[in-house]
């Protein structure tokens, strides 16, 4: 028998939305204040998949210039109507003081590789937005977000996408956001997350006979959650959506994590699959909690021929808060040129190339050509979680030099003298990083948990994405410099 290994998806990728057309499924997921925004994967057996790259790839259809960390793009939409591919995502611009400056977007495009239509700002009064499609309409739903003191979450809304008052259908419950609507055998299901996107995280069903509702809870309690069992394997089971294969197997995609022993969280949040059963009228999942492995559905296993360490920009690598262009970025068969950017706490022109960190054991290295010509340029490899908390192997003007930040607390090592052509290496191994010089630091910093940063009981940072291993380089007085990454290659265990 085949099996599903979770997560699906490995490293940050979280708030998943699944689709199927005809033979191919397509899973979306966020992107926050990475290029390209909102990754798609491709599966033909929901075992195997790969990357399709990301859908908002160019900085007309996605401004990224100055969100926040964890800002950006929250939890897309990916739905299929009327030969229609429909994207709705939302752009979060600021999330602090109990604010939330958001805007919810359409594009829609006939192939999964476009061509994808200009954006069209949507209605809606909060984030998680989706749509559901019937009988030629489509209506949208979002969660609703009150801003005044002591308020917040405020359940959730629906609208006809053409026009038309919306309808609050379920009060907040406990942090209820991301719906996603269905009906089935005249049923309308309502799936909600609930409890908040870490360890208290669920998926709820509801159902009505009338969209509007009103909607009853399935009895059994949450579909899935890992809040009940710490010594689950995957924790923050939440945020879910159905998928339902050609011969009637159901399954849901939903965001996991994978902590380490101290509860830390640097891998981010992942996707993985579960398969579903209907029991008395409801969609189910095995002891509501989830599995490593999952039975398969009976589909022809399609593996995607394997990637090399260095496979080009598009599909697995990803840019911080600017799309690579001719201006600050050149990527061939043999490697990355790179142009220098803003220092590590600038938000609108870093120049930053990064992978995902896919598992607790991986490593990323490359052969680097850069010669700085003064004390505002340095070029090298980093472990990285936000602007605050990274590392940083650098060539600099003095030499080579370790930098870390801690919450914005830096701390440097001159390590010696560096000219020329350097190996740069830095390696993820548990909740240590190492780097190919330099003592071993925690990698613990470049987790969720320590990027959550509240201040006088505001949030101040959230740590909604997870570690990357990349190359960075800086010219902090824009004076012009150069870097160039060969024999680039990244390595992960499973």
């Amino acid at each position: 028998m085949s099996l599903i290994r979770n997560p699906v998806l490995p490293g940050f990728h979280p708030d998943p939305s699944i689709v199927r057309v005809g033979e191919d499924y397509y899973l979306a997921t966020s992107t926050f204040e990475w290029y390209p925004g909102v990754r798609v994967h491709h599966s033909r057996d929901l075992v195997n998949w790969r990357p399709l790259g990301g859908i908002l790839t160019e900085r007309g259809r996605l401004d990224l210039s100055g969100v926040p960390d964890s800002g950006g793009v929250w939890a897309p939409d990916l739905t299929y109507h009327d030969g229609l591919f429909h994207l709705v995502y939302g752009v979060m611009d600021n999330y602090a003081l109990g604010y939330k400056d958001i805007a919810n977007y359409l594009v829609t495009a006939p192939s999964i590789e476009g061509p994808w239509s200009d954006p069209v700002r949507l209605p809606g009064r909060g984030f998680d937005a989706s749509l559901y499609h019937e009988d030629g309409r489509s209506w949208l739903l979002n969660m609703v977000f009150d801003s005044r003191p002591g308020r917040g979450f405020a359940g959730i809304e629906l609208q006809p996408l053409e026009g038309g008052k919306p309808q609050l259908i379920l009060p907040n419950r406990n942090i209820t956001e991301g719906p996603h609507l269905y009906k089935i055998d005249g049923w309308y299901y309502l799936m909600v997350a609930e409890g908040g996107t870490g360890y208290e995280h669920g998926v709820t069903v509801l159902r009505s006979r009338s969209m509007a509702g009103p909607y009853e809870e399935d009895p059994a309690g949450p579909m899935l959650t890992s809040r009940h069992d710490p010594s689950l394997e995957l924790q923050k089971a939440g945020h879910g959506c159905l998928v339902e294969t050609p011969a009637g197997e159901w399954y849901v995609a939903h965001l996991v994590a994978r902590p380490y022993h101290n509860r830390t969280c640097v891998l981010g949040r992942e996707s993985a699959l579960q398969r579903v059963e209907w029991v008395d009228g409801w969609p189910r999942v095995a002891g509501g909690v989830p599995a490593v492995e999952v039975a398969a559905p009976a589909l022809p296993a399609h593996p995607w021929p394997a990637a090399d360490g260095w496979n080009g920009l598009e599909r697995d690598w990803s840019t911080l808060r600017r799309p690579p262009s001719p201006d600050w970025l050149a990527a061939d068969h043999d490697g990355l040129t790179v142009h220098g950017g803003q220092s590590p706490y600038g938000l609108r022109g870093p120049s930053l190339v990064a992978h995902r960190v896919t598992a607790q054991k991986c490593s990323l290295e490359a052969v680097m050509r850069f010669e700085p010509g003064t004390v505002h340029q340095s070029a090298g490899i980093t472990a990285y979680y936000n602007s605050r908390n990274w590392f940083y192997l650098a060539v600099t003007a003095e030499g080579l030099v370790l930098t870390s930040s801690d919450r914005g607390a830096r701390t440097e090592h001159l390590l010696g003298p560096a000219a020329g052509e350097v190996r740069l290496r830095v390696e993820f191994d548990g909740p240590v990083v190492r780097f190919n010089h330099g003592p071993e630091l925690d990698a613990t910093v470049l987790s969720d948990e320590h990027a959550d940063e509240r201040v006088d009981g505001q949030m101040r940072a959230f740590g909604f994405t997870g570690a990357f291993a990349g190359f960075w380089v800086q010219d902090l007085a824009g004076e012009g410099c150069t870097a160039r990454f060969e024999r680039i290659r990244y390595e992960a265990a499973r």
